[in-house]
């Protein structure tokens, strides 16, 4: 149950602006700590791009799950995301590049909403080298569970609004209830790029894309959810809940994906400021491989990747995310 749930106790914030707290925080923490020469400290990216290239990272992450073959279930996109933003709550895209992470939050998803495809099925979906793509998941995915602190359940709002759906054909009088489905998954498809399952119950974020869909079809079932769906003995808590779904129904809006221009220059960028042991081109992260190399053939054993070591693959293994089907 979501009530119990560590998405509820440790992913669930108060405000947006506790939100924006968390990034700022990573943001500052990464370029008090990777100090560039004087004059140069423009390269590093404001915590304001970084959103603007996680919203990019986000477009292309809904787009790689619907052109997933074979088709994907709505709740491992769903969970896919939940991975996403809640690890970059805690870290910068100048650390871990986002289509690094993208991808496997995507595994990872797959696994824990079972799923079964196997890492060749999933790479099928990739194009460029395969075999580094694979490395790369499979580097970051112990990593990625890592910064999640192994809190892998994700409660996403499918499930509570099929079970809505079904209230309003027993219990309401509205005709044909049906209708309201291509508004709903409109509108829970806009809200996944939103921070809306960092602030809100999966409930109550079913219930707003209902009522959405409702007042696009200027239908109405206000008397349904106040005096049925909640009951007399939810009284004191119906301001309350409209608050909620008014905020939840305000963040439904479309999201045009930032210009190409805008994207081309800040990942051009984030090339330069990036973290360099992160960096599979740099002389330092080479170094280092070598330098595993060397205690891995010394030790003679099978060597497991601790928080601080870096994948030993790095994004040139991932040339896009688009589906081979697209």
């Amino acid at each position: 149950m979501f009530s119990n749930s560590t998405q509820r106790k440790y992913w669930t914030f108060s405000d947006e602006n506790e939100l924006q707290r968390l990034r700022d925080e990573a943001n500052q923490k990464y370029t008090k700590a990777h100090k560039m020469k004087e004059g140069e400290e423009w390269l590093f990216l404001s915590s304001a791009e970084e959103r603007v290239l996680l919203l990019h990272y986000q477009l292309q992450l809904r787009d790689f799950c619907r052109k997933f073959q074979p088709a994907m279930p709505r709740a491992v996109a769903g969970t896919a995301f939940h991975y996403f933003k809640r690890f970059y709550l805690n870290n910068s895209v100048m650390d871990y590049h986002p289509k690094e992470i993208l991808v496997t939050c995507v595994f990872l998803a797959c696994k824990v909403e079972e799923f079964n495809v196997s890492i060749h099925q999933f790479v099928s979906n990739i194009k460029g080298d395969r075999e580094k793509a694979s490395d790369i998941i499979i580097n970051n995915e112990m990593l990625l569970m890592r910064h999640l602190n192994y809190q892998l359940t994700a409660h996403n709002p499918f499930r509570a609004v099929e079970g809505s759906l079904i209230d309003i054909k027993t219990r309401s009088q509205l005709v044909n209830p049906e209708r309201l489905r291509p508004g709903v998954e409109d509108a829970l498809d806009k809200l996944q790029l939103t921070d809306c399952c960092l602030l809100f119950a999966p409930s109550q974020i079913a219930l707003a894309a209902i009522l959405h869909s409702v007042s696009k079809l200027q239908e109405n079932l206000d008397s349904f959810v106040t005096e049925v769906l909640l009951g007399p003995e939810h009284k004191e808590y119906i301001h309350h809940i409209i608050e909620i779904i008014r905020k939840i129904r305000s963040m439904i809006r479309s999201y045009d994906p930032p210009s190409r221009d805008i994207i081309k220059g800040l990942e051009k960028r984030l090339e330069r400021c990036r973290n360099q042991e992160n960096n599979p081109d740099s002389q330092i992260y080479k170094e280092k491989m070598r330098e595993n190399v060397d205690d891995e053939d010394f030790d003679m054993g099978p060597r497991v990747h601790t928080e601080g070591e870096k994948p030993k693959t790095g994004l040139h293994g991932i040339t896009s995310l688009s589906s081979n089907s697209s």
